[in-house]
């Protein structure tokens, strides 16, 4: 009953689209794109965060919510220098403003782990870097002409 449901819901949506002139599949292909998702924000960010984060341990993932926690990691090459993230996607869109990512970083001293700072750049180029992989993961979904 659920999935005859949304298949009746989503035919009518998309049937008016059909009558749009032959500009309108690159128009339609963009709004499923970006709108028609299982879970509350942008799927192609939300799978692009997941791909990013691959080798850190995760904590938490809420899909509706749109937030990834990890787990603190150690950098083999780097033992003494840990990372924690958190990333929030804020919107159904795929847009810069609509990802977000926070870093924790620990240093040990002494057999304790003391709070460090995180340079800016960091923070930038992860947010980079997933954008990247959701844009490519949307030109890779998009239908070719």
């Amino acid at each position: 009953m659920n999935r005859l449901l949304r298949t009746v819901i989503l035919g009518s949506l998309v049937l008016p689209l059909a009558a749009c002139g032959g500009g309108g599949d690159r128009a339609r292909a963009d709004i499923a794109a970006s709108k028609t998702t299982t879970i509350g924000v942008n799927a192609y960010l939300w799978r692009a965060t997941l791909d990013t984060l691959s080798f850190m341990p995760l904590l938490q993932t809420d899909s509706n919510g749109g937030v990834i926690v990890t787990d603190w990691y150690v950098n083999p090459n780097s033992p003494t220098e840990r990372m924690k993230l958190t990333v929030s996607i804020l919107d159904q869109d795929l847009r810069a403003d609509a990802l977000r990512v926070a870093a924790s970083r620990e240093v040990l001293r002494g057999g304790q782990w003391v709070a460090a700072p995180v340079q800016a750049a960091t923070v930038q180029k992860l947010e980079d870097i997933i954008l990247t992989r959701a844009r490519d993961l949307r030109r890779a979904a998009a239908p070719s002409n």
